[in-house]
């Protein structure tokens, strides 16, 4: 029994004192990659444990101006809209843009586009604020056509969960 304790105490000891026990802690960080450089959206998003996570509800385009309450625009506009609104949320609690890492982008079909959703409008807003030399992450992201939304010119929601790594 001395023995199997003695030599369990020096399997022990050896592995704490080896290299990899030694190694400082490395930061945390998140983990994204895309199917291809040139791709809008990230394809899989790694958040370490111990990251803070914020969910943000689906959030609406505002008027495109506040003389005329009931005119929204176009996806594109909406989706600008929607962003911008996102992107003050998270900077009003400390956060960035490139701290999220999941979307969920609803769009109504348009009658401009056949009653398909207007997803080039959409992306080309959408890389203004992702994938940038100044905000370069990307999150994973869903994107579907729905029927409708809460209002009857509302063609863009979108809903966020964002991630910072310990």
């Amino acid at each position: 029994m001395k023995n199997s304790i003695a030599t369990a105490a020096a399997i022990l000891a050896a592995t704490l004192a080896s290299p990899v026990a030694a190694k400082p802690a490395q930061a945390a960080t998140i983990e994204r990659t895309s199917s291809s450089p040139t791709s809008v959206i990230a394809s899989t998003a790694l958040i370490p444990p111990g990251s803070q996570i914020l969910y943000l509800s689906g959030s609406t385009a505002g008027p495109v101006d506040p003389a005329t309450p009931t005119e929204f625009g176009d996806t594109a506009a909406q989706t600008r809209s929607v962003l911008t609104k996102i992107k003050t949320t998270l900077e009003g609690m400390g956060w960035s843009m490139g701290d999220i890492v999941k979307m969920n982008v609803f769009l109504v079909g348009v009658p401009e586009n056949g009653g398909r959703m207007d997803a080039a409008g959409m992306n080309g807003v959408f890389k203004t604020f992702f994938g940038t030399p100044e905000q370069p992450n990307k999150p994973t992201r869903s994107t579907v056509q729905v029927a409708a939304l809460g209002r009857p010119t509302t063609l863009v929601e979108i809903e966020a969960i964002a991630a910072k790594a310990p």
